[in-house]
């Protein structure tokens, strides 16, 4: 893998796991509930979500 690659891979996981974290945290809290999880952890979850 080239560094360009890597680099671009890399940088698409972030993008991914903003929007990931962004849309867990801005649901609203019924949603939330009813998924059985906290808005605060959406940063945890995206992280899993995207990097394993």
């Amino acid at each position: 893998m080239t560094v360009f690659n890597r680099i671009r891979a890399t940088v698409q996981k972030r993008v991914a796991y903003s929007r990931i974290k962004h849309e867990l945290s801005s649901m609203s809290l019924e949603t939330a509930i009813d998924l059985g999880m906290f808005r605060e952890d959406a940063g945890k979850i995206a992280s899993k979500a995207v990097y394993g």
